[in-house]
C-alpha cells in the first residue's frame, strides 16, 4: 500500500482543516471521515499504480525503488484486483459519511458536487497507470498531482468542514502543497528514469537529468514562496511562521537531489513527504495557536 506516501495526502487535508478551524467552528466527525476518505484514496492510487505498472511491464527486476507485492508474487493479479475493489468501496462509504456528517444530507447541492468530485478523485487515482491511455505514461502526472494533492486537498478539506471558501488567498497554501507534491512525483521519476524509458514518458524524462534537478529546485522554491506569501497576506503573528523550522529539511533534500542518482535517490522521496507533512502541521498549528492559548 506504500504507506510512506500517506503523510503527503494527509498533510494537505490537515492544513486545510486546521486553517478552517482557525476561521470557523468545525465538527469532529466530518474531520474524522475526511481523514479516512483521504487515506483510502491514497491507498487506492498506490495500489492502482502498482497494478498498472505490473500489467504494462514497467516494474521489472531493475526497478530502482522498493519491491512490491505483485513483483514479489505475494498476490496474483486477480487477488490484487479484489483488494482494489475493496478499497474503492471504502472510498465510497467513507466519502458518503464525510458528506453526510458535514452537510446533514447527501441530496444538497454542495453534497452532490462533492460526490461528483469524489468520483473524479477515484477515477484520477486509478487512471494514473491503469486503463487504455493512462495519463501517468504521457507526462501528465505532475498536473494531476498539483490539482488533487494540492488544490483539491487543501481547498476541498476547507470547504468540507467550513462549508465555504471565502478568501481567494487560500489558493496560495493549496498551490504550495501542490508544488511540494509535484516534487515528490518528480523525485520518483528522476530515480526511475532509466527503467521507465522503455514503457512511459514523464516530465523528468523529457527534461533530462540536469533540467529535472532544476525543475525540482523550482518546485520547492515555488512551494515555499506560496506559503510565505499566504502568511504575509494574513494578519501578522510570529506563530504563523512556525513552519519555517522545516527549511533545513528541504535544503538537505535538494542537496540529495543534486548529488545522488537512481537507487541512491530513494531516501529523498520519504524525506520530502515527511518534510511537507511536518510543514503543513506546523503551519496549521501556527494559525490555531491564538485559539489554543
Amino acid at each position: 500500500m506504500r504507506l510512506r506516501t500517506l503523510p503527503l495526502s494527509l498533510g494537505g487535508v490537515c492544513l486545510g482543516t486546521m486553517l478552517a478551524a482557525a476561521d470557523y467552528k468545525i465538527g469532529a466527525w466530518p474531520v474524522f471521515f475526511l481523514l479516512l476518505t483521504t487515506a483510502s484514496l491514497q491507498v487506492l492510487s498506490n495500489l492502482s499504480n502498482e497494478l498498472g505498472d505490473h500489467l504494462s511491464g514497467t516494474d521489472t527486476e531493475d526497478r530502482q525503488g522498493p519491491k512490491y507485492g505483485l513483483m514479489e508474487g505475494g498476490l496474483t493479479v486477480k487477488e490484487f484486483k479484489w483488494v482494489i475493489g475493496t478499497v474503492i468501496v471504502c472510498c465510497l462509504v467513507f466519502g458518503a459519511l464525510m458528506i453526510r456528517t458535514s452537510f446533514g444530507s447527501l441530496l444538497k447541492l454542495e453534497s452532490i458536487c462533492l460526490m461528483m468530485l469524489g468520483v473524479a478523485a477515484i477515477g484520477g487515482a486509478m487512471k494514473y497507470t491503469l486503463g487504455r491511455n493512462p495519463y501517468g505514461y504521457r507526462g501528465l502526472g505532475d498536473l494531476f498531482v498539483f490539482i488533487f494533492f494540492g488544490l483539491v486537498s487543501v481547498l476541498g478539506s476547507y470547504f468540507v468542514v467550513a462549508h465555504t471558501v471565502e478568501s481567494f488567498l487560500l489558493i496560495l497554501p493549496a498551490a504550495g502543497v501542490g508544488f511540494f507534491s509535484m516534487g515528490v512525483l518528480n523525485v520518483n521519476n528522476i530515480r526511475d528514469m532509466r527503467t521507465d524509458a522503455a514503457s512511459r514518458v514523464t516530465v523528468a524524462m523529457k527534461l533530462g537529468l540536469h533540467r529535472a534537478r532544476v525543475y525540482q529546485t523550482v518546485l520547492i522554491v515555488l512551494g515555499w514562496a506560496c506559503m510565505i506569501a499566504y502568511c504575509l497576506c494574513r494578519f501578522q503573528d510570529p506563530w504563523h511562521y512556525l513552519f519555517v523550522v522545516t527549511l533545513p529539511l528541504y535544503v538537505i533534500h535538494l542537496k540529495g537531489i543534486w548529488t545522488r542518482e537512481e537507487r541512491a535517490l530513494d531516501p529523498m522521496l520519504p524525506l520530502l513527504v515527511m518534510s511537507t507533512f511536518l510543514l503543513c502541521i506546523l503551519m496549521g498549528f501556527g494559525f490555531l495557536k491564538f485559539l489554543l492559548f
